[in-house]
């Protein structure tokens, strides 16, 4: 009989590093399920989750600084397999009696390793590997038992391992693209030396996720609210099928919508899963609320209350209604702050909900990138329409206008917005771009001229990205023609705007959205 997917469990534990997700997405890549705890998470707590291993994060501290993050030393004889990542192996090191060294010049971006020793994680690979580092500190001398199975120009010791205790550390980050053979070095960890089945799929995670809601919600009624995005519909196809005519779904039109996305979500989405579907028109009140607002932290946290103030309205008329299903992914988690990581921004279901509400918070997908959440609408049945459309954050158009937001403002951001992805569909380029949208700074205008007239108007911006799981992104190289095209029909065709320029920021050290 085969075991539960959960029983196989990768706890990672996280010191800090802005992309400790990664390494868990990583993992769930070998269908090993893991979960990231805090690295001052009480020994107790993490051997009674009875996890198959532990990687340690990496972080941006030294072990040498005042309050520098660290475990318990028991943790090493808890008998789990152990694995290290940049700072998580110099802690190792140190922690056991290796040599450490306060960086000088560090290594940061591409570098090469050389296998002296391969061992089990790199057993079949090149001699020389390309890999990507970011340390400060070095480690100069491995713990007693050690071996040393790589080495770099900069790093003595690049990685490191002692199968007897099933301890081991690499300097390099295994869990980023930049490291080509990285995905393969963390499932050989996770199968190889942990012994993990391989079990957690998208059926799995479906299974296991019915069950909990429904033994959380019992009889009570469910609240969803949906924008047609991949990550609300998910949710609420999720919930329907664990609780069925429990649920009921509100669309808000809070006003900052894309243009024809009400009625596309109307008939998409309540046709597709035949889900009772409540339509709230809110476009006054959520603009009377933002008039005036500018600061980007504002504008989530007034739209974020706003949303589940209207939920609270519909949930009086709804019997029985104590939860509110949100479709909060694991990069809205990060990005909003933790207890181990910098906040990047506040995302409106995540920090922008207010503390005194009255339903009870449902999430299922919380601990899910995008790409798995897509994963998992499309076993439940949405539609190829709702699955790979691009995302659209909840707060909408707000935070694709640099300033204040106005209906005159919406209006202009919507007809460019509509103009560029009409274009990229046209174009065939649609489903090949993670996301693509346009961006207005009100408070820019530039000099033009159009019919023999000076003009002083404003820029839109476009911009592309490409990427796996939104934690990092490289903008699209759409072909000059296509742009050419676009940014003449948003000129002539959008007033108010007499120039079109296309953003070519990569994240980092930017993020896809402009607020």
């Amino acid at each position: 009989m085969l075991r539960d997917p959960t029983d196989e469990l990768i706890v990672i534990l996280d010191f800090g590093a802005q992309y400790t997700q990664l390494i868990a997405r990583r993992v769930r890549e070998a269908h090993v399920y893991s979960e990231i705890l805090p690295f001052d998470t009480p020994l107790a707590e993490i051997a009674a989750r009875k996890p198959s291993g532990i990687i340690f994060s990496g972080g941006p501290s030294s072990v040498y600084a005042a309050g520098a993050p660290s475990v318990s030393e028991e943790v090493y004889r808890l008998g789990v397999p152990i694995l290290g990542i940049c700072y998580g192996l110099q802690l190792m090191a140190m922690q056991l009696g290796g040599a450490v060294t306060p960086g000088s010049t560090g290594e940061y971006g591409k570098a090469e390793i050389t296998i002296i020793e391969p061992g089990i994680l790199f057993q079949g690979f090149e001699a020389k590997l390309p890999c990507w580092m970011s340390h400060g500190d070095t480690v100069v001398g491995a713990p007693e038992g050690f071996e040393v199975y790589a080495t770099t120009q900069s790093a003595p010791i690049a990685a490191m391992g002692c199968p007897a205790r099933q301890l081991y550390g690499v300097q390099f980050h295994p869990e980023v693209v930049h490291t080509p053979f990285g995905a393969e070095l963390l499932r050989r960890f996770v199968i190889e030396i942990c012994g993990c089945g391989g079990l957690w799929t998208v059926e799995s995670f479906i299974e296991d996720a019915v069950d909990s809601i429904r033994q959380t919600v019992g009889s009570s009624g469910v609240i969803c609210g949906v924008s047609g995005g991949i990550d609300s519909c998910a949710v609420a196809a999720l919930v329907h099928r664990a609780v069925g005519d429990q649920l009921t779904c509100i669309f808000v039109n809070h006003g900052l919508l894309r243009e024809g996305e009400a009625e596309q979500v109307r008939t998409d989405f309540a046709d597709a899963l035949g889900i009772r579907l409540i339509y709230a028109e809110a476009t006054d009140r959520f603009l009377s609320r933002l008039a005036g607002v500018t600061d980007p932290e504002c504008k989530r946290k007034i739209i974020g209350e706003e949303f589940v103030r209207v939920f609270e309205l519909h949930a009086d008329n709804i019997a029985g209604a104590e939860f509110l299903a949100q479709g909060t992914l694991y990069p809205d988690v990060i990005e909003s702050g933790t207890r181990t990581a910098a906040k990047i921004k506040t995302h409106h279901n995540v920090g922008g909900l207010p503390e005194n509400m009255r339903l009870k918070v449902l999430e299922p997908l919380r601990y899910l990138f995008k790409d798995e959440a897509r994963a998992v609408a499309a076993d439940l049945g949405l539609p190829d329409s709702i699955v790979n459309r691009h995302p659209f954050p909840g707060p909408g158009l707000a935070i694709r206008i640099m300033g204040d937001v106005t209906l005159d403002r919406l209006q202009m951001l919507r007809a460019a917005d509509a103009i560029f992805i009409d274009e990229i569909r046209s174009a065939g380029l649609y489903s090949s771009i993670w996301q693509a949208f346009a961006a207005l700074a009100p408070g820019v205008r530039s000099v033009g001229v159009m019919g023999d007239a000076r003009t002083y108007e404003h820029p839109i911006i476009l911009r592309a990205v490409s990427s796996e799981d939104a934690m990092t992104a490289q903008w699209t190289r759409i072909p000059y023609d296509v742009l050419d095209k676009v940014s003449n029909r948003i000129v002539n065709e959008v007033p108010g705007v007499n120039r079109v320029v296309y953003d070519i920021s990569s994240k980092p050290p930017a993020t896809i959205e402009w607020e």
